[in-house]
This record gives C-alpha cells, sequence and structure tokens, in this order.
C-alpha cells in the first residue's frame, strides 16, 4: 500500500465534491492549488473560488499561483511533497507541473473521452442531444484531455435535464469516480487504456456569445436541446422585435410542442398565461425568461407586466 500525499486543483463548485470525498476518507491533501481571488458582482468585491472556501474550511494549505510557470511557485510545489496530483476543472498545466509527482497527475473530466474534449463538455452534450454521458478520469499528457484513460462511469442525460441538473449529476459521479481512482493508485493496482482514435471526435470549445444565440430556423428538437444546454448558465438569448423596438432577451426553460402550423418561424403568439414561438416541426413555449434589466421570471409573472404585441417575432 503506498502512502499517498495528495497535491489537488481545482476551482470552481465542481471540484468541491471530489476533494470533498478526499478529505472524508481521510487523504493526506498536502495542498490545494487554485485561482486567485477575483472581484465579482455588480459589487465588484473580491471573491474566493469554491474550492478556496472549502480547503480554508478543513485548514487545508492553499496556494494561488497567477503564473503556473513562475519559480517561486514551482519551489512551493515542490516543497509539498506530493506524490500524486488531482486535477479537477483547473487550467491546463505546463509539463513541469504534471510531471512533478512519483505517481502521475490526473485529471476528472465531464464526459467520456474521447468525446468531449474542452472547457464545456456539459453544455455541449445537451445541446447535441446525447442521451448518455459520463466522467473519465486519465492521466494527464501535454495535449488538452488526451491523456490515458484511467476509469470512466456512465450516466443518463433525461429528456428535461438542463446543464444544472447534468453538472449536478456529474459533480457527485466524479467525487466518487475521483475517490476510485485514487484508491487504485493507493494499492499499485492501476491500469490504462490509450484514448481511442476518432475522425471525427465531438468538440466542447469555450462557449461565448455567439454560441449562446438561438437559431430559431433550426428545427424544434435542435432549439429545445440548445436552450437547455445553456441553462442556468451562461443563458441562452435571442433578439425580441416587439412594437417596433429590438430587445436582447435571455431563455432558460421552455417546453416544445410538436404540432403542423401555417405561421412564420420566429413569430411570437401570447395566449393568457403562454407565450410561445413557431418553429420548424411545432412552438416552443417560453417558460422562464429575463427581460433586460429584469430579474429571472416565470413566464406568468412576465405577462403580468410585460405587453407582447401581435406582431412580436425573434430572430
Amino acid at each position: 500500500m503506498r502512502n499517498l500525499r495528495i497535491v489537488f486543483m481545482g476551482t470552481p463548485e465542481f471540484a468541491v465534491e471530489s476533494l470533498k470525498k478526499l478529505v472524508e476518507n481521510e487523504y493526506e491533501v498536502v495542498g490545494v492549488i487554485t485561482a486567485p481571488d477575483k472581484p465579482a458582482g455588480r459589487g465588484r468585491k473580491i471573491r474566493q473560488s469554491a474550492i478556496k472556501e472549502y480547503a480554508v474550511s478543513q485548514n487545508l494549505k492553499v496556494l494561488q499561483p497567477t503564473n503556473l510557470k513562475d519559480e517561486r511557485f514551482l519551489d512551493e510545489l515542490r516543497a509539498l511533497e506530493a506524490n500524486l496530483q488531482v486535477v479537477v476543472a483547473f487550467r491546463m498545466l505546463p509539463r513541469v507541473v504534471w510531471q512533478m509527482p512519483e505517481y502521475g497527475t490526473f485529471n476528472l473530466h465531464a464526459s467520456l473521452l474521447p468525446d468531449y474534449r474542452g472547457a464545456a463538455p456539459i453544455n455541449h452534450a445537451i445541446m447535441n442531444g446525447e442521451s448518455v454521458t459520463g466522467v473519465t478520469t486519465f492521466f494527464i499528457d501535454d495535449k488538452i484531455d488526451t491523456g490515458e484513460i484511467i476509469l470512466r462511469e456512465k450516466t443518463e442525460i433525461l429528456p428535461d435535464d438542463n446543464a444544472g441538473r447534468l453538472h449536478d449529476k456529474l459533480m457527485k459521479l466524479g467525487g466518487a469516480l475521483v475517490l476510485t481512482t485514487v484508491k487504485q493508485i493507493e494499492t499499485g493496482k492501476v491500469t490504462t487504456q490509450k484514448q481511442e482514435e476518432i475522425s471525427d471526435p465531438k468538440t466542447a470549445h469555450k462557449i461565448n456569445k455567439d454560441t449562446c444565440r438561438i437559431d430559431w430556423t433550426a428545427d424544434m428538437t435542435t432549439i429545445y436541446d440548445h436552450i437547455r444546454g445553456l441553462s442556468p448558465y451562461p443563458g441562452a438569448w435571442t433578439t425580441l422585435t416587439n412594437d417596433g423596438e429590438n430587445i436582447q432577451v435571455k431563455i432558460y426553460d421552455t417546453q416544445k410542442e410538436k404540432s403542423e402550423h401555417n405561421e412564420t418561424t420566429g413569430k411570437v403568439i401570447t395566449g393568457k398565461s403562454d407565450v410561445k414561438v413557431a418553429v420548424r416541426g411545432g412552438f416552443i413555449h417560453l417558460r422562464e425568461i429575463q427581460l433586460p434589466g429584469k430579474r429571472k421570471m416565470d413566464i406568468g409573472d412576465v405577462l403580468n407586466g410585460y405587453t407582447f404585441h401581435p406582431d412580436a417575432k425573434v430572430s
């Protein structure tokens, strides 16, 4: 049995479950590496990462380098004398860092590699209409998400899952997989397999504003998946033209209705307590949206204070 000294690297809430599993199972976490504190929110208050908050609550040593190649940071990292590094939702590591520990550096990725390599695997899996995804642990190499696979665990994507619900599901699944992976390394029984060579793998590039714009000319299911794959963060958006005014609206929750109709694509149709958009193959019912300068609201609350005119449309 190996005596592990672990350095954990991560930043957002997604990583906390994995670190918590290691702490609760009494592994020796000799250091936690996370992003520097930064201003956030409307008040621009300095905010710690979710990982730092948890690490401080457990009296773990925290390092927050701005440059992972900085010699002072590398000296601090070496001084921890870790023999294993665990990475969850962190940035790309330079070779000098991931090669440092005796038993290697492994990463948890929120997809079934080799599919959905990249920054936003949870969003893209839903946006592409997948029904199955999962988590993978793999040893880091010098490319992005290409190292040899240690373990994979599958889970179902339900038809009404959004990115937030799938995030939480994979966070729990990932924490358990990290623990299992560490136990295998501890006993020296870890085995790996090279990632399959796929000519056209599905990718998970970083989400940007253009990615989030809704294409109302797509079919009904594609639009529905696009919106739920970006909810609750960062949120799909569209331009609403209403009574001669163009405004940007975010859409977080919808329902699809399969139906034959002769309405113009993008036309907004309003009922007493319902707003729907005509699309190819049916209608997209808007259930939760955000108007400029307002909070997210159920469509019923929106209709109490906002009027959609007969000529309203989205584009």
